[in-house]
């Protein structure tokens, strides 16, 4: 596998909320760390940056691309990569043996621009390429294998449900005629049915017509809202108390999850009516630290990307 030199996979890649997140995330300097996505490695290196000799960092990647480039790039002896999805959380830092010691885990969710900006990996409109979607493309059905046989039915619960898609059942009606046709192959032939499916944007500045289906067909063939419950779940039980969760999250699905997720576990166990108890909560797990955290308008002008993104911490209390 080719490996595309340093330089040029972080002029492809510019991270979000780089500062905030690790300044929030690493708080003992000699702790043990997650890197859950680690992309192109930027907050990887900035964690370790802040990390005394004695500190660990464990980064997880799908992505085989993505985990070549951090064994080609990262010496770090402090440093180590799991070629796995960030849903087995428990079952690799149980084998390295620091579950439930870890200090802090970052979650920068949802795709890296060297993955969007590629071709070939199939999960941008703008440019022509292969129909996969996959973050792992080594293994599982594609997109173009997935949208060949799902029914029509589906399809529009599913642009409906992961796409917030409007037009939903008409997407869904226009790619079931199109296939019957001939087999969608490419982003490009997905992105035309798309978009004489839907009626034209009233601003020019609105939305690409296949934003949301692109988006809905990634998260069911990567299965990524589902893999996110799992993985934090695994991350309370992995940190250790005093551990801090950081996630970064890109649309409004993957926020409510971890927000309703830091909730949950804030609002501690439900006590039977009529108990001398008063105040307080009982057995809670987590505590929000500060407010959701948005990127300044600055950012947003030097990466457009970041405009839709959203930080999350909270503290692990018992």
């Amino acid at each position: 596998m080719a490996v595309p030199r340093m330089s040029e996979l972080f002029n492809q890649h510019i991270p979000v909320l780089l500062a905030e997140a690790v300044d929030n995330l690493v708080v003992v300097a000699e702790g043990i760390y997650v890197d859950a996505t680690f992309g192109r490695g930027s907050h990887s290196q900035a964690i370790l940056n802040r990390l005394s000799p004695q500190g660990r960092l464990l980064a997880f990647d799908k992505d085989p691309d993505a985990v070549a480039y951090a064994k080609q790039v990262m010496t770090d002896k402090r440093f180590s990569i799991f070629h796995r999805s960030f849903s087995h959380l428990q079952m690799c830092l149980s084998e390295v043996g620091v579950f439930g010691k870890v200090n802090g885990i970052l979650f920068d969710l949802g795709v890296s621009s060297p993955q969007l900006d590629d071709p070939e990996r199939g999960f941008s409109f703008v440019r022509e390429g292969k129909l996969d979607m996959r973050m792992d493309n080594s293994q599982g059905i594609d997109a173009m294998t997935w949208l060949s046989s799902v029914g029509e039915t589906e399809l529009a619960d599913i642009l409906w449900q992961y796409g917030e898609e409007r037009f939903s059942k008409r997407i869904a009606r226009a790619i079931v005629a199109a296939r019957e046709v001939g087999a969608i192959t490419t982003t490009a032939q997905l992105a035309h049915i798309i978009k004489f499916a839907v009626p034209k944007p009233k601003k020019p500045q609105d939305k690409h017509r296949a934003t949301r289906s692109f988006q809905a067909i990634r998260i069911v063939v990567n299965q990524e809202l589902s893999e996110l419950e799992r993985a934090l779940e695994q991350s309370l039980e992995a940190l250790a108390v005093g551990g801090r969760l950081a996630a970064i999250s890109f649309h409004s699905l993957e926020d409510r999850i971890v927000k309703q997720f830091i909730r949950k576990h804030e609002k501690g166990d439900e006590l039977p009516r009529g108990l001398p108890v008063k105040g307080g909560t009982f057995n809670a797990r987590l505590k929000s630290i500060g407010k959701a955290i948005k990127p300044a308008l600055a950012e947003m002008d030097v990466n457009p990307r970041a405009r839709s993104a959203i930080l999350r911490i909270a503290e692990k209390q018992s």
